[in-house]
């Protein structure tokens, strides 16, 4: 579990300096905050992975709002499962009037942006631990999720 006042104090840090990212890794959770840019200078945006290794690159991807049934399932073998790592409110999209980050049927690689987790008014962006192909999105858009729930599974190359 993340400590949240940690995570706080790395925000302020980065909102306050002339920096405009910052990247810490501890044990199996690595957060990355990067400053908005600068139309509207909104707030820092903190992005949290777990697992044994994550890594940078994100796309978008256009889809229908109401795919979160999996489409054909695979062999449980080939499934791999993204837990919420935090408790929080799930997000498709990086605001309201833009596509999901992720659509069912999409292809993912490691370490692409899945969803946002807003949790305390900080915007957690999730990245795969996976390449493949998403086969469920477990949770429907703005849903509160817990710590451990099943967000997504994704078919594993």
């Amino acid at each position: 579990m993340i400590d949240m006042d940690w995570l706080r104090r790395l925000i302020r840090l980065v909102e306050e300096s002339d920096i405009d990212s910052l990247e810490v890794e501890r044990l199996t959770t690595r957060v990355r905050i990067r400053k908005s840019p600068a139309v509207g200078g909104g707030p820092a945006v903190a992005q949290v992975s777990s697992g044994p290794s994550a890594s940078p690159p994100a796309g978008n991807a256009p889809a229908a709002t109401d795919e979160v049934a999996a489409a054909a399932p695979a062999p449980a073998d080939d499934l791999h499962e993204i837990q919420s790592p935090m408790v929080g409110t799930f997000y498709r999209s990086p605001s309201p009037d833009a596509s999901p980050f992720v659509a069912v049927g999409d292809r993912v690689e490691k370490g692409q942006t899945l969803c946002i987790l807003e949790a305390m008014k900080l915007m957690n962006e999730l990245e795969s631990e996976v390449t493949g192909v998403v086969r469920e999105i477990a949770v429907e858009d703005a849903e509160p999720v817990e710590f451990g729930q099943l967000l997504f599974r994704i078919e594993t190359d």
